[in-house]
């Protein structure tokens, strides 16, 4: 299943003969992952799964659009490490046709159109959905268990019913980083351990 959700492509990259086609497609893509997340810290891994291309191949394309400035790589690492942790890639500049206009606010504008005239987020996702956005965010979260464990609790956190799935996924995340046990692992372990009760 492929991501569904709005890329922009300017004229400055459109255009770009410096830029493979493909270079190009990347950046429209990146576009839309910032749409969707605010950032875009997808892997290699990711896009050549996605375009079923390797990870060699797609470094050379991000390599393509750095050269040329419009777009920014930047590097977080592991506690104590210097093991990437996360890879950033940031849009740079991105005018439109009246020079006025900076790609940072054009998202801005697709993401409130996409919030307001459809129910991407608040609609429940299916164990897909769930599985693509996890690769794309490389967290090591099992999507079968994340939609069963809100699937038997009605969609619900707490008494109020999920209004974004995929912030629920970051804070999973965020779950899975910390050493000490939280709340949701309490309740993880709770809902396993009824599972096991009842042989499901």
């Amino acid at each position: 299943m492929k991501p569904n959700y709005y890329a922009i492509l300017t004229s400055e990259v459109r255009y770009n003969e410096k830029l493979t086609p493909n270079a190009k497609l990347l950046y429209a893509e990146i576009t839309a992952l910032i749409n969707m997340n605010g950032v875009c810290f997808a892997s290699n891994n990711y896009f050549a799964k996605l375009y079923g291309k390797t990870k060699t191949t797609v470094s050379k394309w991000v390599s393509e659009l750095a050269k040329e400035g419009f777009v920014e790589v930047s590097f977080t690492y592991k506690e104590g490490s210097k093991e990437i942790d996360n890879r950033y890639i940031k849009i740079i500049g991105g005018i439109d046709k009246e020079g006025s206009t900076p790609l940072v606010k054009n998202l801005k504008d697709n993401t409130m159109i996409v919030n307001t005239n459809t129910t991407y987020s608040n609609k429940k996702p299916s164990v897909e959905e769930i599985k693509d956005y996890c690769i794309e965010r490389n967290n090591g979260i099992d999507p079968e268990q994340f939609f069963d464990f809100y699937e038997s609790k009605g969609w619900l956190v707490g008494k109020t019913k999920m209004k974004n799935w995929r912030a629920a996924v970051r804070t999973w995340e965020k779950r899975k980083q910390k050493t000490s046990v939280s709340k949701i692992d309490v309740q993880l372990d709770n809902y396993n351990n009824a599972k096991k009760h009842l042989g499901i």
